[in-house]
């Protein structure tokens, strides 16, 4: 395993309005006209960054999601877990998980009835695009008088309780069992943490379940079926609606996915609620799969890049995107949940990471 080689730490500027969003960065990935964007876990938005000088990122602007695509309600968190920006768009994900209530540390007969209690937040289930055009998000956008060219928000179809991907899984023999059994998130439960796109093909990460040490990434392709919906199209073997790629990432599940030219940067990280490892690996060939696939570490596919230097019980990587470095397009940006207090030099500021790739 090679040592990390941080390069530069890139400020982030936000308003006064964002001091909880710091502790909960959760996503983040870059558009063309130079814009960073993250998401926080707690929020029901988007939040654009833009360069305001070298290494600093400020003019902070705040975008309900609600004004783009339809949520289930206009209360319940998103868990925004992944964002990638592809032709045009920026995508998103949630989680698309359950969670089991915490314990507050007041009474030991109401936390242990507390740790009884899962919570299902139907906001969870979205997996959106919404057109972003020189920095701002629009709810659609033509460029020309060709309907085809037109940029259009959209999600997957909704069901009564969630998506109709969950619909689909729900008769997986890898997630069935899981799925039905409403397990948590962070409990080897079904949870989504990672997005990329490529054209209309969605590869999401998963922290969990990790099977026998095996993580996964689902591979998804969509169409609009109708105005604001996507629909899944068969890919997989048997006419299925997804495909299947078992990882071997020394059973830690998957927490962010980059793209690196076609090669894949993978985030790994802890599945259960755990102090552990945060490897960065690289993944070759998932664009060729053409089913179900299986990779170890051993192939010349998938390796171990490096190890974050992170601190016990702090600095929890969360979001990775390609940032250009040193005269270099292609060193990655790191940005963290649960910030060491040395990552905030002033309120409503905290650092992002960049390191260089071997």
């Amino acid at each position: 395993m090679l040592q990390s080689f941080l390069l530069a730490r890139v400020l982030l500027r936000f308003d006064k309005k964002a001091d909880d969003l710091l502790g909960d960065i959760s996503a983040a990935t870059r558009t063309p006209d130079g814009s960073l964007w993250v998401a926080s876990d707690e929020r029901l938005g988007i939040e654009r960054l833009s360069p305001v000088e070298p290494s600093i990122f400020g003019n902070h602007h705040h975008y309900r999601v609600g004004d783009f695509v339809e949520l289930f309600d206009d209360d319940d968190e998103i868990d925004i877990e992944g964002m990638d920006y592809c032709d045009g768009y920026l995508w998103l994900v949630g989680s698309h998980s359950t969670k089991r209530k915490k314990p507050k540390g007041k009474k030991e007969a109401k936390d242990l009835e507390r740790l009884t209690e899962i919570k299902r937040e139907r906001n969870r289930y979205l997996l959106a695009r919404i057109p972003v055009v020189n920095g701002e998000l629009l709810k659609s956008y033509a460029s020309s008088d060709r309907a085809e060219d037109e940029l259009a928000a959209a999600c997957l179809a909704k069901t009564e309780t969630g998506n109709i991907l969950i619909e689909a899984l729900a008769e997986d023999p890898h997630f069935g069992g899981i799925i039905a059994s409403g397990l948590p998130s962070k409990e080897n439960g079904f949870d989504i943490e990672g997005l990329v796109v490529r054209g209309n093909r969605i590869f999401l990460g998963l922290r969990g379940p990790v099977l026998r040490g095996w993580a996964i990434i689902l591979e998804l392709e969509v169409e609009e079926t109708k105005p604001g919906i996507l629909g899944l199209k068969p890919i997989g073997e048997d006419g299925l609606l997804y495909k299947k790629h078992f990882l071997e990432l020394d059973g830690l599940g998957i927490r962010e996915l980059c793209w690196h030219g076609d090669k894949l940067l993978v985030l790994a990280g802890p599945t259960m609620v755990l102090e552990g490892a945060m490897r960065i690996f690289q993944f070759k060939g998932i664009l060729e799969e053409s089913g179900n696939s299986l990779c170890w570490q051993d192939s010349d596919r998938l390796k171990v890049l490096f190890e974050l230097p992170v601190p016990v019980g702090t600095d929890r990587a969360e979001g990775l995107t390609l940032f250009p470095c040193l005269g270099q397009p292609d060193r990655l940006m790191v940005v963290y949940d649960s910030p060491h207090p040395s990552r905030m030099p002033k309120a409503h500021e905290i650092y992002a990471d960049v390191f260089k790739l071997p």
